[in-house]
Formats: C-alpha cells, structure tokens, sequence
C-alpha cells in the first residue's frame, strides 16, 4: 500500500498541534480491490479493473465510500484553519438574499433566504399587507436535502405544480396545489425527470418523463424520453402518452411547453444536447396534430413568442450567433422563415416581456441589452448599472413593470425594477453583505491558446496586488455544451478573494460566448482545443507573474470535471492543486450511464469508430493516468445521488490515481451523501464542501497560516 505523507504542524501552527509528539501524518489509502474486466475496442483491448465501483448498490461500493471518507475526512480535520474558513464562509453567507421577483395570478411571487437557510422559501404578497410563506423547502425533509426543483402556474394563477428532488436526484415527484388556499388537491406524481411543468388552461399539464429503467435508478440507462398530458384529478397512470415511446419518436430529450395565450403547443425533440426537431399543435384545432416547423437536428431552435398565428423562432440555422424569425404557423418550415432580429457578431440570448422583445448580447461575455418592438424596431439600449451579466428582462405580455438582476465577479447581484415605456429603472434590492467590492477588481484580459487562438480571460483580485509569482490562485473553467461562463458574484469565491486569492476564469472553446462555432471549436475530435486553451490560461497566469505552479488550483464541475481531469494528467507540472468535481472522467463507458449517451455531439463515443475511440482514449483522465508520475494534490469530489454523472466516474478515477501516483501530495476523494449533481444542495452542506476545498487548497499550497489572517480575526484563537 502507498503512503503520502501530510505535514500538519509547521511553525506558528503549534497551537493547532501542541498535544502531538509528531509532525507527520501518513495517509493510508484504502485497499481497493481489483477486477479482470477487460473490453475489446476495435480490437484493442482497455482493462477495467475497478469496473465493480460503477455498482452504487452493492454493499461493497457503500463499504468503500466509507472507507474513503474516513481518510479524505481524516485528513481535512488536520488542517488546522479549515474551521476558521468555514465559520467566515458561514459569516459571509448569512445575510439576506432575494431573488427576482415574479407575477402570477395578480399577485407577486419572489424568492428569499435569510441568510443560513438551507433552502430558499418562496413567499407571496397582494397589492396590501405582509409577504407570506408559499412555500417553504426546508420543511419537506429533516436533514434540508429535499429541494423545490422548480413550478408552473396556470394562466390565471388559480393553481401551481411543483416538483421536488429528494437528495440531490435528477428524479422528480410533482405536487399539485390550490394557490389560494395551499391546499394539495392531488395525489403526487411520481417518476419524472428532465421535464418542465406546462398548463393546459386548469384542465391538465404536460411533462416529461422516462420508463424507469431496468437495475438502479440512480446509473442505469435511459434514453427514450416521452411526453404525457396529465388531466387533473386522474390517476398518473391512465396520463395520455403525447409524443414518444414508438421507433420512429425515440427521443432522448423532449419537451413540451404551451404559449402564453393557450393556443399552441410546442414540442422540442433531442437526441443530444445540442439540435432539435420542433413540432406546433393549434389547440384550438382539437382534430389537428403536431406539424413539423423544423424536421431535422442540424440546428437549435425554439419558439420564444406568438401573435395570433405569427410565430417568433430564435434559431441558430443558419446563424450560429443566433437570430429571431417569423413564419405563420400554418406552413412554419424554415423555407418560410423571415429575419426579424437578425444575425450579429455577438451572441443572441432574447426573452419578452411588457409587449417587447429584449435581446441580451454577449460582447467578449459581457452582457449587452436591447429593447425591440413587435414590428423589429430597435426601441433602446437598456443602459446598465456597469460591465457584468445581466439576466431577468422577461415577463408576461400585459405587465408593463419586470425586474432584471445584476452582478459580476467582485459584487454581489442586485435587482432592479425596470419600466418598459420609459426605460427607466430603479435599485429594487441591495443585499447587506459583510463584504466590500471597492477593495476588487476584475479585468479582462485576452492570451492566445497553442494554435494561436485569441481567448478572453476575467482576473479578479484585490486591489493593489502585485504580480510576484506567489498569489495563490484559482483557475476555474468548463469548456463545453455550448455554456457560456458570464461574471457572476460568489460568496464562497468571496472568502478566497479575501485571502489575497486570485480568481481567474477564462471563457475557452466548447462554450457558447461566440457562438456555435466557438462550441464546435471543442467538441468531439476538436476537444484538445479545450484542454489547450485551459493550459494557455495558466501559462499566462504564471508568465505574467500572477503566480507560479506551486500556487495554482485549477477547478470546474461536470465536463470542467473532465477538462481538470484531463489537463492535470497531460500537464501535471503546471499546477500544485486539482479540485475535479463531479467530473465525466471514464471517456470511454460515459455513454452507458443514465442520459449520458445525449452528450454525444460534444464528445462522440467510443462505439461510433475505431478513429473516435482512439482519440477518446487518447485523453481520457481515466485511461491517461500514469504509472510512477508525481500529480498534483488532488481533491476529487461527487455525490453518491448523483444520477446525471454518476459517481463512478469519480470512484474509479481516485482509486486509480491513488494506485498509480508516485509523489507525495495527496490524492483524495471526498463524496458527499445525499446529495446529487449540485442543484438543491443544501447551504450547510455547501458552506462544509468551500471549507474544505479552500483548506485542502491553501494547505497544499504550503500555507502554515491563511495568507490574511485579518479576515479571520473573529475565530482566532
């Protein structure tokens, strides 16, 4: 068995170990058993020897977690500031926090937590009186793990149905209530995942839902989506299968959704994350069945408004920044389509509201905002409160006031009420937050990738810092799906930012910041892109003397958890620290899990050619880890509910690197229980996982005490 050894009493740190007669700790990693498993790719075989950690139901795996925990926590209570970070990481979060608000039924709605509150409770307020609790998560499970995962209105607001997620699950149950009097009028639906809730007048909704599948729950396959019509006061099982569940309509993703007016139903169908057929029914027809807008999956396309039989499409066909069209809805194929916002140099992203359309713009991921008419016509530029990301502008077509949010990396988000005829607005909500953002800044700056490539990048720091090499800092990126990394307040990157932190994100090929041909740029045997553009980003960060190797994280989630994954195994010299989180790191059986086939535009698999297994092998984390070779200090971490990347991927991944690696950093997992993907998190378990990250982070930088002890003067000793 190896040994990494920790070093956990160093100079000042003699109050935090006074009663130890050792400085040195050894990590004994736990024994993971080994397998014979072998699979023939193409002819080559790829062994598979922890292929029994992809079981998360048998009592082995659950014996291994524990045991894996015991040391990753064993470990982290050594670190002898972790609870000062996460007593000002508690500190910082607990204060107010708003969320915008909303109009249903002629009252309005808004989210709110007061400060520590593992879930955000959803309050009501008339036109007089005191807000009250709709809603409140917190009270739907003991240990606040249980989550409101979203809700749907009827038009007139009479009646909502919302669904939760119990630990952290992509599974949902949907409840429906009275909104007046609270009351739960139904039995609770069960079984449904990757679905909205749209009303159908008050008769009924649509949603989506999958076959439960053969073995867990939780990994096992699934990939024929369907949608049902659920009429109200029927059982869940005589629902009416809508589209779905035939040859001809096997789906991976769909989609339904009614327009604001009642009159349409809207069908979106995928087979990956990225192109969709579109499909539109005229309810007012009850004879007619769906028409074909959009009978192919070469673009991404959805109906965002309708005028009577006037449909507005925002479509990438053709435009790969995004433009909005029109076509009347009795032959809506795109051999029809009129340009009514067209195509620009930067991205598209509209929403409606007040009788106006707002088209957001991404300028070098910076948000832009104009107001439109009906009729195309440009009616303003909304000016906004600095350079940030702006989202809200939507609202029903009748309201002639909405609210939109405000934020970037260095200041906590704001809301503000806006006036749709004036163009006014006003400041509506202001969190109190024991954090000043003048002390910060953020730029931008612009580096070239390995193949010449111009990428942006936004440094945020505090001010005054000088460029010396010795800032700790974190490199946090993600890289793909066509997700675009728009500035955003943190409060947990806040406590990393009062450290003397550098926080730096670069916006890399495989995102959507400049369109679907900066996503394709990153996708499927164009991937390395992403992983070089990751690079680029720490070589100018250490070049431009922001800080060196042995003070640089790098970080990211989901596919950032494999673009870590797969940058330190090509480049474990460039950083002292790798945080994967919930990371796709086994490229060549992603596929076979839950939905995972659907992220096959970006990554292709391992099945489809002999050429894409050789260049999914070729940087697969998983499959790249190397005998004898030092990697950095690595914390990986998933959750054991975690049913979009199951945690196998993670489970092997560690123990693999745990065999393989030969230096003396540690290599640890930390898997957190009850707990899914990220979305519903608890706030108390969220504050547990920055303490940890941050410490594990610092310490491994060679931290003895945090670089500014002043921020933590309330929890000195």
């Amino acid at each position: 068995m190896k040994h990494t050894t920790a070093i956990l009493c160093l100079g000042l740190l003699l109050t935090a170990c006074q009663n130890q007669t050792e400085t040195n700790m050894a990590i004994n990693y736990p024994e993971t058993a080994k397998v014979d498993t072998v699979d023939t790719y193409f002819g080559t075989e790829v062994a598979d020897p922890y292929r029994w950690l992809e079981d998360d139901r048998s009592p082995e795996t659950e014996d291994w977690v524990r045991r894996q925990n015991a040391v990753t926590f064993g470990y982290l209570d050594g670190i002898p500031y972790r609870e000062a970070l996460r007593q000002r990481l508690e500190k910082l979060w607990n204060y107010e926090k708003l969320g915008t608000p909303f109009k249903e039924g002629g009252k309005t709605y808004f989210y709110k937590n007061d400060g520590l509150q593992d879930q955000y409770v959803l309050y009501r307020q008339g036109e007089t009186g005191d807000p009250e609790v709709f809603l409140d998560p917190n009270t739907f499970s003991e240990d606040g793990t249980t989550s409101l995962a979203g809700l749907s209105f009827t038009e007139d607001g009479s009646r909502v149905a919302y669904s939760i997620s119990e630990g952290g699950s992509d599974w949902r149950k949907v409840i429906v209530m009275d909104a007046a009097s609270r009351e739960i009028i139904e039995d609770t639906l069960v079984d449904i995942k990757f679905s909205g809730v749209s009303w159908r007048g008050n008769e009924g909704f649509y949603y989506s839902s999958y076959d439960k599948p053969e073995g867990s729950e939780l990994s096992a396959r699934t990939d024929q989506h369907k949608v049902y019509f659920h009429q109200l006061g029927q059982p869940q099982a005589g629902d009416q299968l809508i589209f779905g569940g035939t040859p001809e309509q096997k789906h991976r993703y769909i989609r339904a959704s009614v327009t604001e007016d009642q009159r349409y139903l809207i069908l979106s169908a995928a087979n990956t994350t990225s192109g969709n057929k579109l499909f539109i029914q005229d309810l007012q027809d009850p004879g007619s069945g769906l028409k074909t807008i959009v009978g192919d999956e070469e673009s991404d396309s959805y109906v965002i408004e309708n005028s009577g039989s006037k449909l507005y499409i925002v479509t990438d066909r053709d435009a790969p920044n995004k433009r909005i069209v029109t076509v009347d809805a009795s032959d809506p194929g795109p051999e029809n389509w009129v340009d009514f916002i067209p195509e620009t140099e930067n991205v598209l992203s509209p929403n409606t509201g007040g009788g106006y359309f707002f088209a957001e713009y991404m300028v070098d991921a910076i948000s832009k905002v104009l107001q439109y008419d009906y009729q195309g016509n440009l009616v303003r530029e909304v000016p906004l409160p600095g350079v940030g990301s702006a989202s809200g502008f939507g609202g029903k077509k009748e309201e002639k006031e909405f609210y939109f949010y405000f934020t970037n990396y260095n200041t906590p988000g704001s809301s503000y009420k806006y006036n749709v005829e004036t163009g006014e607005y006003e400041l509506y909500w202001k969190p109190d937050i024991d954090f000043n953002p003048d002390d910060y800044v953020s730029n931008q700056v612009f580096y070239e990738s390995a193949d010449g490539t111009r990428i942006p990048m936004i440094i945020t720091h505090k001010k005054g810092l000088e460029k010396n090499g010795d800032n700790p800092t974190i490199l946090y990126g993600y890289g793909g799906f066509n997700v675009s990394l728009t500035p955003g307040f943190s409060t947990s990157n806040a406590v990393w930012l009062e450290q003397g932190g550098i926080y730096a994100v670069p916006n890399i090929r495989g995102g959507g910041e400049y369109g679907k041909k900066w996503h394709d740029a990153g996708t499927k045997t164009s991937k390395q892109n992403v992983f070089d553009d990751f690079i680029a980003a720490a070589e100018y960060l250490i070049a431009e003397g922001y800080t060196s190797a042995g003070k640089l994280a790098i970080r990211g989630g989901s596919n950032g958890g494999l673009l870590v994954g797969a940058v330190m195994t090509q480049r474990p010299d460039l950083m002292q620290v790798a945080l994967p989180a919930v990371g796709v790191l086994d490229m060549l059986r992603y596929h076979t899990f839950t939905a995972g086939a659907g992220w096959s535009y970006d990554y292709g698999t391992s099945e489809e050619s002999e050429e894409m297994f050789e260049y999914l092998k070729g940087y697969s984390p998983l499959h790249n880890i190397r005998e004898g070779v030092a990697y950095p200090a690595t914390l990986v971490t998933t959750a054991d509910h975690d049913d979009r990347v199951v945690p196998a991927h993670s489970f092997k991944f560690a123990a693999t690197l745990q065999e393989k690696h030969a230096g003396e950093s540690p290599v640890l997992i930390r898997i957190e229980t009850n707990a899914g993907h990220g979305a519903g998190t608890p706030i108390s378990k969220t504050i547990e996982q920055y303490a940890d990250i941050f410490g594990f982070t610092f310490y491994n930088m060679g931290y003895e005490e945090l670089p500014n002890q002043a921020a933590l003067k309330d929890f000195k000793e």
